[in-house]
């Protein structure tokens, strides 16, 4: 069983053109498995991993290393051997790394954040850097989040804007960033964002891996609390941040995205690079030609519907029928496609519109909907004041007639006369 970076490894090598024999002496893999994942495209591949065999001492390794993050590997071995682990050393090593047994000392990181850096020299065309940039606080009244990706040769990049963090909007972004360098690198390189890894693990996220192949590239991931690994797009993350956010003029979503995009054309690119600049550089590197369609994944979003049957997604608001007002509903949009669906809880389709353009802030409310609406608002409209509600209403005849039923008086209830009634007869007569 392979592990999903040496599948996207494959796929990627087999994208390039390679067969399966010089993937084979390249990957070390026998040729008969690299023929299998070839052969299953995208489809996964595998069987679960079996539980580690270090389960039945975990509560006994936990302590130990709270009592020490530092403790040597061969004296827990030697400890373990005591309490009859009958594994070898390196087993031990292993499976220490696989589950994360051992904390994090957070001094050490620090310390080892600060330690010196040196230049990593990036092949043109070889890698293309990821990062979000959080925007709790914005012109709209909205958060924003911003996907960066920066190539690291030549230090162009482009950046996105998405209402949320799930993988649809990442799906989506990512796509229109690589349209707009003009290809895929060969390796992305990202952090260990929830989307793309497992969190607390070294593993791919299976969606990622999926998008992964189907560009034809490969992935790495950053080194845990080593940010210095994608300088290039944390250096454009602050350019950004400093050179355009904090004077942008902007009062919506789609507003920020075309301001955006022309200072990334017009500021940008433009920046001195090896006696050229940053644009020309980048124009000159050897991407990848992207796929026709991008990856088809879903964004799915959850949203409360309005009072007036409006609901809002990537700040437009999209009508349901005057029903569904108050209630849950949820979007789901499908990256390329143009249209998006409302449903229930329950899956149900409540309406289908056009997509419009993220942060355009439009109103689309079909003709249907709006005479629903119309139609609902005026059958509850009233001129009635509210009840009041410390009145007396006692029980009425039908109700002590249904109560008499629950108490098992089937018999029909005596009527009470009326002294007064009488008088109104005798008035008559009279």
């Amino acid at each position: 069983m392979l592990t999903q970076e040496n599948d996207v490894e494959i796929h990627a090598l087999h994208a390039r053109g390679w067969n399966q024999s010089a993937i084979s002496r390249h990957t070390g893999r026998d040729r008969k498995t690299v023929r299998k994942y070839v052969a299953a495209g995208g489809a996964a591949v595998g069987r679960p991993r079996a539980a580690s065999c270090v389960e039945p001492w975990r509560a006994y390794i936990t302590a130990r290393f709270v009592d020490d993050p530092h403790l040597p590997a061969v004296t827990l071995f030697d400890e373990l051997t005591d309490a009859g682990f009958d594994r070898s050393y390196p087993t031990l090593v292993r499976e220490l790394r696989r589950t994360s047994l051992r904390p994090v000392c957070l001094v050490c990181q620090q310390r080892r954040g600060n330690a010196p850096t040196t230049e990593i020299d990036h092949p043109p065309g070889e890698e293309i850097q990821w990062d979000w940039l959080e925007l709790p606080t914005t012109p709209w009244g909205q958060p924003a989040y911003l996907l960066v990706g920066a190539l690291s040769h030549s230090g162009r990049f482009r950046a996105v804007f998405c209402e949320q963090m799930t993988f649809g909007h990442l799906a989506g972004a990512l796509h229109e960033i690589l349209l707009g360098v003009g290809g895929s690198a060969r390796v992305w390189r990202v952090d260990r964002m929830a989307t793309a890894v497992i969190p607390d693990t070294d593993r791919l996220n299976p969606q990622f891996a999926q998008m992964a192949k189907h560009y034809g590239t490969d992935v790495a991931i950053c080194p845990p609390h080593r940010p210095q690994r994608k300088g290039v797009v944390e250096a454009a993350i602050k350019f950004i941040a400093g050179r355009w956010w904090r004077t942008a003029r902007v009062g919506s979503m789609l507003e920020a995205q075309q301001s955006l995009d022309a200072f990334t054309v017009g500021v940008s690119d433009r920046r001195g690079r090896d006696g050229s600049t940053v644009g020309a550089v980048g124009d000159l590197e050897p991407l990848r030609a992207l796929p026709a369609l991008a990856f088809p994944a879903e964004i799915v979003v959850e949203r409360v519907c309005s009072r007036s049957a409006l609901v809002t997604f990537e700040t437009n608001h999209y009508s349901v029928p005057a029903g569904y007002a108050s209630q849950p509903l949820t979007f789901r949009a499908r990256v390329g496609d143009p249209d998006l669906r409302i449903v229930t809880a329950t899956g149900i389709t409540v309406a289908t519109h056009r997509r419009a353009p993220a942060g355009a802030q439009q109103t689309i409310r079909t003709s249907a909907h709006a005479a629903q609406l119309e139609k609902a608002v005026l059958d509850a409209f009233t001129t009635r004041t509210s009840c009041r509600r410390k009145t007396n209403r006692p029980p009425g005849d039908h109700a002590l007639a249904e109560l008499a039923k629950l108490h098992g008086h089937t018999e029909a209830v005596t009527p009470v006369v009326s002294l007064t009634d009488y008088a109104k007869l005798a008035e008559v007569a009279c």
